[in-house]
């Protein structure tokens, strides 16, 4: 892990590009229950991942929204390296990408997508360093997936995220830290939004749109999920804009960066995320701010960041690395 400083006027020279997915879909993974045959380890969505670390949840075998089944791939042929003649992955690319979106590229053979580099507004490159492009089409950097097309992602090769992550510490009516009974470490607290979609909380965040900075995202998608600014007044969202600006321009701290384990991803298509905390320390910008749910959120609060917390996907694991930096309670 390493600081990095977030400007959202642009100091990250960064141009991530990706789809705007449905709504039924969240952004981290599919969250919500829309085919009982598929395994709960592939309805759990995303995990973040180690570099040497095997996708999971990228093989289950039903893929989402579908009843189309993967080819079997087992642990030991999931590297591109291993050889395996036998291989025959079935083709899947979802009638709502097919249907031409603005969010979604054309089929390979329409197009000539300039892969692993900036493609006009696309960025096509990936955290994971250049991938390998075989027959026109781009592969997976972690391997096999059983299943080839796009699947729900718009983009081939990489569909990128980001996530924000807006903590400050828990104070007592006096204005005190609090500090937990058992850890006697200071407690953080974190915006946190409860989903429509699955009903879980979660951490706000979304898709980096086509030539948008990532530091625009995460201040896009806190402020449109977390403070409703697109239903705000405009003295309101001058007010929003000024206080998450004020927060968002101070350094923030990269708290992950790269592939996630996803049940939509495909042998062609995947998804990455950047994950950044933003920490209000005195509890003077954002946290001074009525939070009010937006965008697919149902609801929208600040909460305590412990182990004991139920959060959507993989989110605790990112909360526990803030925890951590910031030597708190987890």
């Amino acid at each position: 892990m390493k600081r990095v400083f977030i400007n959202w006027a642009g100091s990250v020279h960064i141009a991530l590009t990706i789809v705007g997915l449905p709504y039924g879909v969240c952004t981290g993974g599919y969250c919500k229950a829309i085919n009982s045959r598929v395994p709960s380890v592939c309805t759990l969505s995303f995990a973040f991942m180690s570099s040497s670390a095997m996708h999971i949840k990228a093989r289950c075998p039903v893929y989402p929204g579908s009843d189309t089944h993967r080819f079997p791939v087992p642990d030991d042929k999931v590297s591109w390296a291993a050889d395996w003649p036998e291989y025959s992955p079935v083709n899947y690319t979802a009638p709502s990408v097919l249907n031409k979106p603005v969010w979604a590229d054309p089929e390979i053979g329409s197009f000539s997508p300039q892969f692993n580099s900036l493609d006009g507004s696309v960025d096509r490159r990936s955290h994971e360093g250049e991938y390998i492009v075989q027959d026109g089409r781009p592969l997976n950097p972690r391997g096999r997936t059983g299943l080839n097309g796009r699947g729900l992602l718009g983009r081939w090769g990489p569909n990128h995220a980001a996530d924000p992550i807006v903590t400050r510490w828990k104070r007592d009516s006096a204005g005190q830290q609090v500090s937990h009974a058992i850890s006697k470490l200071p407690v953080l607290q974190f915006v946190s939004i409860k989903r429509k979609d699955c009903g879980e909380w979660a951490i706000p965040g979304g898709m980096v749109d086509p030539g948008e900075l990532v530091s625009l995202t995460l201040q896009r998608e806190f402020s449109e999920e977390a403070m409703n600014s697109l239903q705000a007044s405009p003295q309101e969202r001058e007010k929003i804009h000024e206080r998450i600006t004020q927060l968002f321009s101070a350094p923030g701290f990269q708290v992950y960066k790269g592939y996630v384990d996803d049940p939509r991803n495909t042998d062609n298509s995947w998804m990455e995320t950047v994950a950044v905390n933003f920490h209000d320390e005195k509890g003077d910008s954002v946290s001074e701010l009525p939070l009010q749910a937006g965008d697919d959120a149902g609801q929208v609060s600040w909460i305590d960041v412990d182990s004991s917390q139920p959060l959507y996907a993989s989110h605790s694991h990112f909360l526990q690395t803030v925890a951590k930096e910031r030597k708190a309670h987890w």
